[in-house]
This record gives structure tokens, sequence and C-alpha cells, in this order.
């Protein structure tokens, strides 16, 4: 029997791992794709936008979401019975596309395709990882010295992410000069392993043909993905935090967005991402902040019967002060 492929995408928050899984189903040519889609935080954003794609071959049944606790931490509770059910329906997908929460590490993922469960019937046919291009370079992900690079939560989970790569995807290049990209080039590339490759993108726009079809095997190939947590032992998020800000109707989203990338600077937000109702539009207004970089787009309409509501799922460091922060986001 043939085993079904299985891609892992990974990347840091924001780096545009749900773009780069809207190409990719857009561009599926005539394969029958599932996504198990990972969110670290009570609210799911990322299943909703690949569902407000509108795409035919994206259906509620091949979109299965995994919230409230990062892929990595609820292997045996979460995602193997997932997988499982996927594989065991009466038409399996040809193909199944994993995006992990932002603070996912991805070698117990990789791990758990050993799983005798499911070791016959899938194959992990590669780990790619998106990297946000000017994050790289901006240095959010450096330590300030090697001997720190264990205090540092983000560098953490950056390094164990490109680690397991197969192909990184170094992503948002059009906001990027050459020089800021050679600098993130060198970065990637002093960390990556010797049988890895990379690709630049803008807004996730890889070739199928270049992301599908690496057949890595990555499970059968773990000693060569080494990881910090290896040695740390079990790996949490109390590093980090999330919250979800409830919001009425937004009458000037013009003026709510301008607002937030002074919210975002002054508290340190990581990420912001949410939807929001603004009265006389059919549409919901799709909003997403990396640091103070902001994209607003309008993706599909509100059901008939759909509660129309504007929410945001907000995630930082741990100790982020929350009552502050949604004070000044709903002001």
């Amino acid at each position: 029997m043939r085993k079904i492929p299985a891609t892992i995408v990974t990347g840091f928050l924001g780096a545009g791992k749900t773009s780069l899984l809207r190409h990719l189903v857009t561009h599926a040519e005539g394969r029958r794709i599932a996504l198990v889609i990972n969110e670290f935080g009570e609210l799911g954003i990322d299943r909703e936008l690949l569902l407000g794609c509108g795409l035919t071959n994206c259906t509620d049944d091949d979109v299965v979401e995994l919230a409230n606790g990062c892929i990595c931490c609820t292997v045996a509770e979460d995602f193997l019975p997932a997988l499982e059910k996927l594989i065991d329906r009466p038409d399996p997908p040809d193909h199944i596309l994993i995006e992990t929460s932002g603070l996912a590490l991805p070698k117990p993922l990789v791990q758990a395709f050993n799983w005798p469960e499911i070791k016959a019937r899938v194959t992990v046919d590669g780990v790619i990882a998106v990297i946000d291009a000017m994050a790289v370079a901006e240095g959010r992900f450096a330590a300030n010295t090697p001997a720190l690079i264990h205090d540092n939560p983000f560098d953490e989970v950056f390094g164990d992410q490109l680690s397991c790569a197969d192909l990184v995807v170094l992503n948002k290049t059009d906001l990027a000069d050459r020089a800021t990209l050679d600098i993130a080039e060198r970065e990637i590339g002093s960390r990556l392993r010797a049988q890895a490759r990379h690709v630049n993108a803008s807004f996730g726009k890889v070739s199928p043909q270049i992301l599908l079809g690496l057949s890595a095997a990555a499970e059968d190939d773990l000693a060569t993905r080494p990881s910090f947590h290896d040695a740390a032992g079990e790996h949490d998020h109390d590093d980090f935090d999330s919250f979800v800000v409830a919001l009425g109707s937004i009458a000037d989203p013009g003026a709510f967005v301008a607002k937030l990338p002074t919210v975002i600077a002054m508290h340190d937000v990581l990420r912001v991402k949410g939807f929001l109702d603004v009265p006389g539009k059919d549409f919901r207004l799709v909003i997403q902040a990396v640091g103070p970089r902001i994209e607003q787009y309008f993706d599909r309409p509100w059901g008939a019967g759909e509660r129309r509501q504007s929410r945001l799922v907000v995630i930082g460091a741990k100790g982020i002060d929350r009552d502050a922060i949604t004070a000044a986001i709903r002001a």
C-alpha cells in the first residue's frame, strides 16, 4: 500500500504559513488535500482563513483544527486521532498538510509518524520552515551571545524549527531590500542542516512542485535533526501567553487599525490576528499583525445565521498585560 505523504509546515508566529497553505490548496493540481491546523490559544483563526478562501477543494471535512495548545505537546491526545480519522476516510487524501502553531517544535511531530498506528500508512514527505525575512534580519531570534541561546525562548523555538527543516521558505521578501535579504540568508544558512535548502518567496507563493514530493521520509531521519529540547527534556510554552479580545462592531476600521501599532509596540505584542465586523459591509475584515506590520482585507461574506462579531487573538511573551492591552484595543 502506498503511504500517504504528509508535509509539516512550521515557522514562527506570523511568518506566513497560512498564506503558503492557501497557495498550495489553490494550486493543488488535482490532488485531494487534507489539512490539519494547529493554533496556540483558545480561538482558531487559521482554519477560518483557509475556509474563507472559497475554494471547492477546501471544505469543512478537509480542514481539521487542533486549537488551544501546541501540537508538539498534544501529539497522542489530539494529533494522532485526528490523523487516523483522515486516513480512515472512504476517500483518503492524496496529501496531508499540517500547519503547526508558530510556537510548536516540529521534531516531536515527526517522531509521531513512527507510531505503529500510522507508520505503515503515512510518511513525512518533508518539513518546511516558513521564515519571516525581515524578522530574522532585525535580529528578533538572535541571542545576545552564544552562551545565552538557551535563555532566549525565541531562539530556541526558531532554532528547533530550522534544524528540523528539509526546505526553508524565506518569506516576505517583498518587504526587504537586497542588503536585508543578505543578512537573513546568512543567518538561516548558518543554522540549516547540510541536507536542507532554501527558497525565497513573497506571500507564500512557492510552486507545489518545489514544496511537495520531497520524499524525505523524515521519520526515518531523526538523528540528523538535532533539537535543543532533545537534552532539555519535556517542552512547554510557559514563556508565551495568548488571549482573546472581544469587541463590538468597528464603524471606522481605518482608525482602529491605525492605533494598533502603538498598542503593539508599547506592550511588545508578538502577534495579533482575527476578524472584525464592519457595519454596512457584508464581508468579514481580516486583521493580521506581526509586530508593527499590519495587513487587512475582506475575505468572505458573513454566513446566513452566523453571528457577526469582532474578535482578535493576541500573543506575546509571558507576563504581557492582558488588561492594559485589552483596554487599549477597545479604547
